[in-house]
């Protein structure tokens, strides 16, 4: 996984950038960059190795504008270097963007587009990105963006800057997370919501491959096919002081301390008379649980690890066989799914990758799906027939 972001407004882009990124390094940390754009140009600054190296390179080369788009890397097709990092631009420099996820297809489209004179200058899968919607980009990047969505294959989250448009970045996504921050004057997009609270707690989701046109003065959302929905907020009441390390060295033992304020949030609410009670809290009717005689507990990392606790006290306390998968595993080994049967998916992000599209596979079966998740307003969140929410905080 990377870390994107992108800025519009009355700030210095650059500083708005860096430090957005500081939030998002957990997500990638072998090379980061910005671009801005300045006086119609785009401006580029990327290096190699943590932030901090990108943040002295800029201290003695500063990016001018206030309009803006970073990235901090996590290397899957090509090496760690300042060519692989992004930002990536097309082969005219009029195009710079960042991308967050895996394009499958991309040596097809590469060959592809070397064949219409587009000269490479990395290895990453991204630049291809860049070069097709220079391709396809005749005045309006929005149908440039949604031609592009229909040739690319993967996954993806964009934030995408023309130096002919200068007071505006659009921001698209598919099975990669982004969301949008709507602040006072300025506006932002990034992977994840810490790297945008210092600005805003006013936080808009985006569908699978809707595009969000961003200025200072405002976001517009555009459909797949065409037309536009309103922008439809939530407020996110956890301060910027939350998603920091608080004094601790590092944030894993910052969690180890803060896991009995963690479970003592998540049960209580769900407890009545000494008993467990979901109806209030979480909209689960009396009764669920009753109809279902195997339960398929799906999972990634740590959570697959909660997933396996789970299996054994489900079946210890109420006899009731359960299977723990690895979401991957899971979703291609064809699992064998009953009209009894729940799958019960776990996630902190609310966006994992493999587990989302488990997700869409037992609904593709005709399977409930009950989702624990972390993160409000998650992909996850969003799809699960039934939701659990953990308050673990950020």
């Amino acid at each position: 996984m990377c870390g994107i972001v992108g800025y519009v407004g009355p700030r210095s882009a650059q500083e708005v950038l860096l430090r957005g990124l500081e939030h998002l390094e957990y997500r990638g940390y072998d090379s980061a960059g910005i671009a801005v754009v300045d006086q119609g140009e785009i401006q580029v600054s990327k290096a190699k190795g943590r932030l901090r190296n990108l943040r002295d390179r800029l201290e003695a080369h500063p990016l001018h504008g206030n309009l803006g788009i970073g990235h901090t890397r996590w290397a899957t097709h090509g090496e760690p270097s300042d060519l692989n990092a992004h930002p990536h631009t097309d082969v005219k420099g009029d195009i710079a963007l960042v991308h967050n996820g895996i394009i499958e297809n991309h040596q097809r489209l590469r060959e592809f587009l070397e064949g219409q004179g587009c000269v490479f200058v990395s290895q990453t899968d991204t630049e291809v990105i860049a070069h097709l919607l220079h391709y396809l980009y005749r005045g309006d990047m929005v149908q440039a963006l949604r031609e592009a969505s229909g040739m690319l294959e993967g996954s993806w989250a964009l934030c995408v800057l023309h130096r002919g448009e200068p007071d505006k970045f659009w921001a698209t996504r598919k099975d990669s997370p982004l969301v949008l921050g709507l602040g006072e004057g300025e506006n932002l997009a990034a992977s994840d919501i810490p790297a945008i609270l210092g600005h805003t707690r006013e936080i808009a989701l985006l569908e699978d491959k809707e595009i969000a046109e961003v200025r200072a003065d405002g976001v517009r959302i555009l459909t797949p096919v065409g037309g536009e929905r309103p922008v439809r907020t939530f407020h996110v009441d956890w301060d910027v002081a939350a998603a920091e390390k608080g004094g601790w060295p590092h944030f894993m033992l910052k969690e180890i301390y803060e896991q009995p304020r963690a479970l003592a949030d998540t049960v209580h609410p769900r407890i009545s008379d000494g008993l467990p009670s979901f109806e209030a809290q979480d909209d689960i009717p009396e009764g669920f649980w009753r109809q279902f005689d195997t339960i398929s507990i799906v999972a990634c990392g740590t959570a697959m690890h909660a997933g396996m606790i789970g299996k054994n006290l489900i079946e210890r306390l109420a006899r009731i066989p359960v299977e723990c998968d690895i979401a991957s595993e899971f979703r291609y080994r064809d699992p064998i799914l009953g009209k009894h049967s729940l799958v019960l998916l776990i996630s902190q992000s609310g966006e994992t990758a493999d587990s989302l599209a488990a997700l869409r596979l037992a609904k593709d079966k005709g399977v409930p799906v009950l989702g624990i998740v972390n993160l409000v307003g998650s992909s996850i969140a969003r799809e699960s027939d039934y939701l659990l929410y953990t308050y673990a905080g950020p």
